[in-house]
């Protein structure tokens, strides 16, 4: 390594670790689930984004492993050349029954997903109104198109649409979208749907929705965008295949011609090999199970208000979230840091989150229950977050 790379990694490195903002990785030894092992412990896991359990489905498995018996480990190819199999076909198929479009476009991730489908529509001669609190990936898709950057106060409709104003009334854009998470990760809040298609039908603006935490969690499993009957109204709906699904991937969901468009000009569908066969009938089963029953999804909301419910009354601090997505908001990063330590000592994964994931000074230990989570495991999660917090000061 050269001298000048050395030392900017280490000085930067040790920087972080003085802050409280390193993040230490823990690989879990086993399955993702509900309990899980890490470093020889088992702990009720409250991190992972498995809302429905299905990543350790048992039919899945064995749907995955008769794909692989019958297509192979990988599809072989990118998807313009000889990678698209019949399984990738119906999945699309399913995904678009899903979420109520015309047709949709299956990538690598969720990530993908935002890098591939805003470049390939949103170019230096466009704006994107983008609220303040996306999550990276739509910051970095944006900032792949090249196209004018327009920062909006976090779900501020005032704001979104004197912005929307100025930008279509200047004349210096061809084009201009609106871009916002569907569910906002950190937080658990809901974008105002409603509100953002009034606006765009105002001012004509393309209507983007990333729903990675929407999809399988709101709108009895159908999303957010369902959640509020627009699937009509919005342009592009964007998913991950990765959280609530159970497997790996993403999605882009609109009109034919659209979806067209994306599997000709979207670079990541173009350059990058074709999601694995085990894992695409995987993803099409699991879809499959949500259109066929809620039954996942109600369990998930219960034990999310459960779980909320019982932080609430010990007098944590659990912000505005209107999904099972749990927040306990700490604030100083290092004091967020030892909280998540110490829950990990008596029994509990709850992974800390600070800076640059959320803004400096509001750390937090985010709670994700599961479909899969017991009410036994969530009084153990409780009863450990109470000594925890007396301990360390931060209930009394």
């Amino acid at each position: 390594m050269s001298n000048v790379l050395n030392t900017f990694v280490d000085d930067n490195l040790q920087q972080l670790r003085d802050q409280g903002l390193y993040n230490e990785i823990d690989p879990v030894e086993g399955p993702n689930g509900s309990v899980i092992q890490v470093r020889g412990k088992n702990l009720v896991n409250l991190s992972s984004n498995n809302y429905l359990g299905l990543a350790t489905n048992d039919k899945l498995k064995k749907i995955a492993q008769e794909a692989i018996e019958k297509y192979g480990v990988g599809a072989g190819a990118v998807r313009t050349i000889n990678g698209t199999l019949d399984l990738h076909v119906k999945l699309e198929e399913k995904l678009a029954e899903f979420k109520g479009t015309e047709a949709a476009i299956s990538y690598q991730s969720g990530f993908n997903c935002n890098m591939a489908a805003i470049s390939a529509v949103m170019d230096k001669n466009d704006a994107i109104l983008s609220d303040q609190l996306n999550h990276a990936s739509i910051i970095d898709g944006c900032r792949l198109s090249k196209a004018k950057i327009i920062a909006f106060n976090h779900s501020d409709m005032d704001d979104l649409r004197a912005k929307a104003k100025a930008a279509t009334e200047s004349g210096l854009y061809n084009k201009v979208m609106v871009i916002t998470d569907g569910v906002f990760s950190m937080d658990g809040d809901i974008a105002k749907l409603p509100e953002i298609v009034e606006i765009a039908k105002e001012f004509d603006l393309i209507t983007y929705v990333d729903d990675a935490h929407g999809s399988g969690v709101t709108g009895k499993g159908k999303g957010t965008v369902k959640h509020f009957g627009l699937e009509k109204e919005i342009d592009f709906q964007i998913g991950t295949l990765s959280k609530a699904i159970g497997v790996v991937g993403g999605y882009v969901a609109g009109k034919k011609n659209l979806i067209d468009w994306l599997k000709v000009r979207s670079r990541p569908f173009l350059f990058s090999t074709a999601l694995p066969p085990g894992d695409v009938a995987a993803i099409t089963a699991a879809v499959q199970m949500l259109i066929d029953s809620t039954e996942l999804c109600d369990k998930l909301w219960e034990n999310g208000d459960y779980l909320k419910a019982g932080l609430k009354k010990l007098g944590f601090n659990i912000g505005a979230s209107e999904t099972p997505i749990t927040p306990c908001i700490i604030g100083d990063e290092k004091l967020t840091q030892a909280f998540s330590a110490r829950l990990f000592e008596e029994g509990v994964y709850a992974k800390s989150i600070v800076f640059p994931t959320v803004p400096k000074g509001t750390g937090r230990v985010r709670n994700m229950p599961t479909a899969a989570h017991t009410k036994e495991m969530l009084d153990e999660a409780l009863a450990t977050y109470e000594k925890v917090g007396k301990e360390l000061g931060v209930i009394f």
